[in-house]
């Protein structure tokens, strides 16, 4: 088993402890939604697969939080947020701005890429580097403003 599941696990033992119920059901969130993709794939997830998992749950979240607040239903928007800062708990360390210009403009330059038709090839690069680490739609306008600049 891998070390990030493996960890989920042990996080979801701390919390059943510790009482709070709060942190146990968004892990168990994560969990079931890990198991759900190795039902429906019939494999074992690796870390890799884990952090993809982990990585669109923490894109729904955002989305839902945007909703909600556009909505004007901040209380929702509070637990969703809270979902958010658990679910990063499991992410490894966000890069930093600087550290995603960089590594757009390395793919920019290792795939050629001179116009936004050359941007799928950029995100193919980028993703596997930045999974879990950065949110890939704000990557995604990044790389748009380059290529379109």
């Amino acid at each position: 088993m891998d070390a990030l599941k493996e960890r989920i696990k042990e996080e979801m033992k701390a919390a059943m402890k510790g009482g709070d119920k709060a942190r146990l059901g968004v892990i168990r969130l994560i969990m079931a939604a890990i198991k759900q993709v190795e039902v429906d794939e019939r494999v074992e997830l690796g870390d890799d697969r884990v952090l993809i998992v982990l990585d669109k749950m923490l894109k729904q979240r955002r989305e839902s939080i945007r909703q909600f607040r556009d909505a004007g239903r901040t209380d929702l928007a509070e637990i969703e947020e809270a979902e958010v800062l658990v679910i990063q708990d499991f992410l490894p360390q966000p890069l930093s701005d600087d550290e995603i210009d960089a590594l757009v403009a390395g793919a920019i330059a290792e795939t050629g890429a001179a116009t936004i038709k050359d941007m799928g090839a950029v995100m193919n690069v980028l993703r596997p580097k930045m999974q879990g680490r950065a949110d890939m739609a704000q990557v995604s306008a990044r790389i748009k403003a380059r290529l379109t600049a």
